[in-house]
């Protein structure tokens, strides 16, 4: 790369200004990382991604189901969705993606991620809305309204309550939560990133929905502060403890 810091994409979005960026960080021996920044705000970094990896690995753990389909909320760089495709159980993966542009840069071979979610044959990328599709009640593939799926594995707001834009809100309530339970197949797993230490009200909400539900933290190093960073997934249905 030319110098220390690239500007690989700047488009309007739908969100406000998106951009792509990639800079060489010489603190970690020159380590090339990708950044996602959304109106002036850091919205995803390839330098933190173990959550990401967490996010489907945890959920597709506690899902007691052979062949399954499975639903990506958020392509973003495409590390929950390729840590999803290294579960053998996963016969079908669609990602859902409102970001025109984010579709694009997989499609260009702009993201470091390797392998491609959309280069493996279980993969589909749905352009589309993921609230409104689970507002809708019809499921995740409008050719095949009221399809259901195994799991769904969501990473698009901050938190429940810290959203990207806030039409996401009413998603976070029992009705909410409700439809989206009935877009599972019984037994089925709901599972969620969100930035931060688990909430316990978010946690009592998910369970009165689903039946059972925990909040996992995922630690993590950060070098820009030395120490470790938290996230949370949460977790719902499956094979989860009552």
């Amino acid at each position: 790369m030319k110098g220390l810091l690239e500007e690989l994409d700047y488009c309007d979005c739908p969100l406000g200004k998106i951009i792509l960026r990639r800079r060489k960080v010489l603190s970690l021996d020159s380590e090339i990382v990708y950044d996602v920044i959304l109106n002036d705000e850091f919205l995803m970094s390839s330098l933190f991604h173990a959550a990401e990896d967490a996010l489907a690995d945890l959920g597709l753990e506690i899902l007691n189901e052979p062949q399954a389909d499975v639903i990506v909320g958020g392509l973003g760089l495409g590390y929950t969705a390729a840590a999803a495709l290294r579960h053998a159980k996963v016969r079908s993966l669609s990602v859902v993606e409102f970001l025109e542009p984010v579709i694009r840069w997989h499609r260009e071979g702009l993201l470091p991620v390797d392998p491609q979610p959309d280069k493996d044959p279980r993969t589909t990328i749905v352009h589309a809305d993921f609230f409104a599709l689970a507002a809708s009640g019809n499921g995740f593939d409008p050719s095949r309204p009221g399809t259901k799926v195994h799991a769904i594995l969501l990473d698009i707001d901050h938190t429940h309550s810290h959203w990207l834009h806030p039409r996401h809100a009413s998603f976070y309530s029992h009705e909410g939560m409700s439809l989206l339970r009935d877009s599972l197949h019984p037994g089925g797993v709901f599972a969620m990133w969100a930035d931060g230490f688990p909430d316990r009200d978010f946690v009592e909400l998910l369970t009165k929905v689903f039946g059972k539900a925990e909040g996992r933290e995922v630690s993590f190093p950060n070098p820009h502060t030395g120490v470790d960073s938290i996230s949370t997934v949460y977790l719902a249905g499956g094979m989860l403890a009552q």
